[in-house]
């Protein structure tokens, strides 16, 4: 009987970022608090840039565009916020976005499967995503539970479950 396997990968949505990005634009437009202040959400490539007269206003902005990213499903964990800085005469703020596992954190991952997870697990690190594999579909299941009650750095999904 082969091994049953799955991966740990940390994937966004981009239709879902772009979703909540619209949503957030909007609510920024129709807002009584943001009239006036010259706050604006938008792309910046593969970022997103905040702006606003003040930086209170800017990480006004920001807390609206994580309400929607939670309400759409995406973790914060796969946001990189930056510090606002001035910008002529309006802050700005960049919010980079995170894909893949890094080669640390799979390690990471790695050890703590082995290490807390039932035995006979394997893992594998396979570019930025993270393979486990067992004889048993339980023990996968185990290690799956392990992870999502970890508070890791990363937001993770578990994908192709055989």
């Amino acid at each position: 009987m082969a091994d049953s396997s799955f991966d740990i990968v940390s994937k966004l949505d981009r239709q879902e970022v772009d979703n909540a990005l619209n949503q957030a634009v909007r609510e920024v437009a129709n807002r009584f608090d943001f009239r006036n202040v010259d706050a604006g959400i938008k792309w910046s490539g593969e970022s997103i840039e905040i702006q606003a007269n003040t930086e209170e206003r800017a990480n006004a902005v920001l807390d609206v565009l994580k309400d929607k990213l939670v309400k759409r499903g995406i973790s914060l964990k796969a946001i990189d916020p930056g510090e606002p800085r001035l910008s002529g005469k309006v802050y700005k703020l960049g919010v980079g976005l995170k894909e893949g596992i890094s080669q640390e954190d799979a390690k990471k991952i790695g050890k703590i499967v082995r290490d807390e997870g039932p035995k006979g697990i394997k893992a594998q690190v396979q570019g930025d995503e993270l393979r486990v594999s067992s004889k048993k579909k339980d023990d996968l299941q185990q290690v799956i539970a392990l992870l999502k009650g970890k508070d890791l750095d990363v937001a993770l999904q578990f994908v192709n479950y055989r």
